[in-house]
């Protein structure tokens, strides 16, 4: 995201890889259709918007390319604490919706385990566990895996 840029133009840079101006229009259309938030915001400059609002601007960023992968690293941070809830839950959304495989890096584990389908943890960068996302929401796991 670049900061000093308005949401319009940080919008069209994130489809300066797109073939034209007109898919690069209707890309930041279909984003608006799933953060219809960020539609008011046009003519404001990144660097103003809340946490949740610069997430969002991200996401959308990535989405205007339509892409099979999307990788986030720490999308819960700078959101307020209820927020995180609702941003997992949206990308859960657009994942199903897009068919897009999505690999999340998060500290909040339990947000994640609400949405995630598979788990790898790593502890001091060497995996300490991998499987399902079920198998992590008993405490007495989740606390044999992180101590």
């Amino acid at each position: 995201m670049f900061t000093d840029l308005t949401v319009q133009e940080n919008l069209e840079m994130g489809g300066i890889t797109l073939p034209n101006k007109q898919a690069v229009r209707e890309g930041i259309q279909r984003v608006f259709g799933l953060f219809p938030g960020l539609k008011e915001h046009l003519k404001q400059r990144a660097g103003t918007l809340s946490g949740g609002e610069k997430q969002m601007l991200a996401l959308a960023n990535a989405l205007i390319l339509s892409p099979r992968v999307l990788l986030l690293d720490e999308p819960s941070l700078g959101l307020a604490p209820p927020l995180v809830s609702q941003a997992l839950a949206r990308i859960q959304e657009i994942a199903r919706a897009d068919g897009v495989a999505v690999l999340i890096v998060e500290q909040k584990v339990r947000e994640v385990l609400k949405i995630a389908h598979r788990v790898c943890v790593l502890r001091n960068g060497r995996v300490s566990f991998t499987g399902r996302a079920e198998e992590l929401k008993d405490d007495a796991k989740l606390r044999e895996v992180y101590l």
